[in-house]
């Protein structure tokens, strides 16, 4: 059976007096606003496809912000699974583009019930167990579900990597991956990137067909 993310976790958001800001799940870090500029063009790319999108994971909401307030979007809908995550966010923005739709799910439910050929987008960047991640049989179920809800033309970004290795839960359905550079200086802190500062790359999955 495919492994599932925990039904609850241990959510925390510190700011530091050096200006650090750092999202905690689990006592791991599932986002730090070092990040933004990276979002910001990731979701640019993402953003040149279409006006209808669907972000996997809120986070500290950098990317779900800006891409509700993108000119190209109509729609854009984010799921996060953990309420505790929401509220963080809107505690920090109680005034929402109209966009803009926050949904409390799990997706790897929910993604069988999206319309297919709904979505000119997906941002996925959800903060997942290494278990979760190496579980292929999960994969092989919920990625053929989420390019059945991209329409022809659509794309999924998935988060950036520091290593220029395609993401391998994706590269099988796909025919076309576009893999833009880009240079990052992440905080001393930072425990998920494979060094402190250097590149980053974007990963664009394409839907031809």
């Amino acid at each position: 059976m495919p492994i599932r993310q925990p039904e609850s976790a241990d959510i925390a958001l510190v700011r530091e007096d050096s200006g650090e800001v750092t999202l905690f799940l689990d006592g791991g870090q599932a986002m730090q606003a070092w990040e933004q500029e990276l979002m910001h063009e990731s979701a640019d790319i993402m953003c040149s496809y279409g006006s209808v999108f669907l972000e996997v994971g809120l986070g500290l909401g950098i990317s779900a912000l800006y891409i509700a307030k993108h000119p190209n979007t109509r729609k854009h809908v984010v799921v996060e699974k953990y309420k505790r995550v929401i509220d963080l966010f809107e505690q920090q923005h109680p005034t929402l583009p109209p966009t803009l739709t926050i949904i409390q799910a799990d997706f790897f439910e929910m993604v069988s019930q999206i319309e297919p050929a709904s979505l000119d987008g997906i941002f996925f960047d959800p903060y997942l167990p290494k278990e979760m991640n190496a579980d292929e049989d999960l994969w092989k179920e919920v990625v053929p579900l989420m390019t059945s809800a991209l329409r022809v033309g659509g794309v999924l970004v998935p988060f950036l990597t520091s290593r220029p290795v395609l993401r391998w839960q994706f590269v099988p359905y796909f025919d076309r991956v576009i893999v833009e550079r880009r240079s990052y200086t992440a905080y001393d802190t930072t425990e998920y990137m494979s060094s402190r500062s250097g590149n980053a790359y974007i990963q664009c999955f394409v839907k031809t067909r």
